[in-house]
């Protein structure tokens, strides 16, 4: 088996090589971070690609560079495929030249050559290739140029471009640099380099300038919110959701016409009302993720963190640790995982005790269900408004964080700000499939066999089946927890159940309610709430305790007593939020 090792710097389309070469559907960004650890993948039987987390160097101060540093040494690497940007080569080749002290082959691949033709710069790769002493070949992944070229090269499986025994280790990074420039020179034609303001930069004018850059900021999520809920996300949703409503129930309320009373209501109260309540929400899903894709592909994701390094600074975090964050807005494990690209213990577990803050794509349904019953009209910004009381509470909450657990030094914050481009369709079309099919995969596992054991536990009691779910085992259990919740407006039993099986996975908030309450929630939640209380209702789900799967995550990360604490933290403070909102929301609204 030969053993290649895809090395680079964030940001210089590693992963997307990776995907050419191996076919395989890793996860690819225009931030730097994304990839957390190894991946591996192949390209044929005989021939195993390794990519490896993107890197500046191999100074081992960062999880990625120890990571990196320890593979190469380690196993046995007969190939180091070195990506670097054509168009930042300075920046690029420190990186290969402390590839070139473990004394193995090198491909070296320069990709982004359209983007260094754009900037002027005339690249002699011959020349490059005889100064380096290591193969180099130019591509353009985005747009599979040269890909073909870089396959053949690998599955000839002949690797004598010649290693190269002189010193590369240099004793300072001035005199590597000082090194690299002279190559540079030599290789490189800068003469024609345009010098004129590039289109980054203008539009950089704009959204990093420091009175217009957080405006800007809530005006991308005002955006993006509004074509979610208003502009297409929403109308499909109701579409879908009128659908399962009427034909889809109609039709099977024939076809069992002739079953038993508890089989009927099984499928039409238990699963179809259940799985049909989240479900409906797949447009929504999708769109929304359609919008976070094409930010994260057109290279604004990393301004957003860049933005709020300012604001993360106040709480010992530098803006780095918002790429979790942000990831969180999808699905809050793998914003566990990836606090690990942090580069201190105090970073990492920090984030990790956030990031479940930020409010994911399970909580969605709930929010837009609530928001259309109670706020017609205005449902994106209730729901603008629940994101960023999740960044605000994750800000206060890590202020406390920084004074009480984790009282130590700032780590520094750097970050690469990309080129913007124009996503194309298929990546971000693929980037959307790839995050969605969760929600879906999730609507026909954990959310079908919930909403089965809810219609259960709602219509059996001691006394076997009933029609009358107040009668049932839910109702009995909801009836002890109830009180809990009394003071934040909602201590219906039907409330507390729904937020106890949210424990197991958001989405079955609704799912437990659309058994418990049937037909359309939109019109029945009204009658057992107030506004106030549907809002209150909605904070509570935002912050209480993440589902299994996050606990899991953070028990696998940081261990068990760290994810306890997380459960209960969350809990508390989602009680806090919620009896302030909907006790001081009381007490104005009796003012006025």
């Amino acid at each position: 088996m030969i053993t290649t090792a895809l090395v680079g710097n964030p940001n210089v389309g590693k992963t997307t090589l990776f995907n050419a070469l191996t076919g395989s559907n890793q996860y690819v960004g225009n931030w730097a971070g994304v990839t957390v650890e190894k991946k591996e993948g192949f390209l044929s039987d005989s021939i195993k690609i390794v990519d490896l987390p993107g890197i500046y160097a191999m100074d081992t101060f960062s999880n990625e560079e120890k990571i990196s540093k320890k593979f190469i040494e380690s196993e046995d690497v007969d190939l180091i495929i070195n990506i670097v940007d054509a168009s930042n080569l300075s920046r690029n080749l420190y990186l290969t030249t402390q590839l070139k002290q473990f004394n193995k082959p090198i491909l070296l691949i320069l990709n982004m050559c359209d983007v260094a033709d754009k900037k002027g710069l005339r690249i002699d790769y011959k020349s490059l290739e005889d100064n380096l002493k290591v193969k180099v070949l130019p591509i353009t992944a985005t747009k599979s140029k040269g890909i073909d070229e870089v396959k053949k090269i690998i599955l000839s499986e002949d690797f004598n471009f010649g290693i190269d025994n002189n010193n590369y280790s240099f004793s300072s990074e001035e005199k590597a640099y000082k090194f690299i420039d002279n190559i540079i020179s030599k290789s490189v034609d800068s003469t024609n380099k345009v010098v004129s303001k590039s289109l980054t930069n203008t539009i950089d004018k704009v959204l990093l300038n420091p009175w217009l850059a957080y405006p800007m900021f809530l005006l991308v999520l005002f955006l993006m919110f509004k074509l979610t809920f208003s502009w297409i996300g929403q109308p499909l949703t109701d579409l879908l959701a009128d659908t399962i409503d009427g034909p889809i129930k109609t039709f099977m309320e024939g076809i069992l016409s002739i079953s038993s009373p508890w089989f009927s209501s099984l499928i039409i109260e238990g699963i179809i009302a259940g799985v049909g309540s989240v479900i409906s929400f797949i447009p929504l899903i999708f769109v929304l993720f359609f919008c976070i894709s094409f930010l994260e592909d057109s290279g604004y994701m990393s301004r957003a963190a860049f933005i709020m390094d300012r604001f993360m600074r106040k709480i010992g975090l530098s803006g780095k640790a918002f790429i979790p964050f942000i990831v969180g807005f999808g699905c809050s494990v793998p914003a566990i995982m990836s606090s690990r690209t942090l580069e201190s213990e105090k970073d990492r577990k920090m984030t990790a005790l956030l990031a479940p803050l930020m409010s994911c794509n399970a909580r969605l349904p709930v929010y837009a269900t609530f928001a259309g019953a109670f706020f017609a009209g205005n449902d994106a910004l209730v729901i603008i408004s629940l994101y960023l009381l999740g960044i605000i509470m994750a800000l206060i909450v890590g202020l406390i964080f920084k004074n009480t657990l984790f009282k130590k030094d700032e780590e520094p914050f750097i970050i690469e700000l990309p080129e913007y481009k124009i996503p194309e369709l298929k990546s971000i079309s693929k980037l959307t499939w790839e995050k969605g099919k969760e929600f879906i995969k999730k609507a026909g596992t954990i959310i079908f066999a919930m909403s089965i054991i809810i219609w259960f536990l709602s219509h059996f009691s001691t006394i076997g089946y009933v029609e009358d779910v107040s009668y049932g085992f839910l109702a009995n259990i909801g009836s002890i927890i109830a009180p809990i919740f009394a003071p934040l407006g909602f201590g219906q039993w039907q409330a507390s159940v729904a937020l106890l099986t949210g424990i197991v996975a958001k989405e079955s908030v609704l799912a437990t309610m659309g058994v418990i309450y049937g037909g359309d929630l939109t019109s029945i939640l009204p009658q057992h709430f107030s506004t106030l209380s549907s809002y209150a209702f909605m904070v509570f789900v935002l912050l209480y305790t993440p589902c299994m799967a996050v606990i899991g995550a953070m028990k696998k990360e940081y261990g068990a007593k760290f994810a306890l604490f997380s459960v209960t933290y969350q809990f508390v403070l989602a009680w806090i939020v919620s009896f302030l909102v909907f006790n001081i929301g009381g007490f104005v609204i009796t003012l006025f």
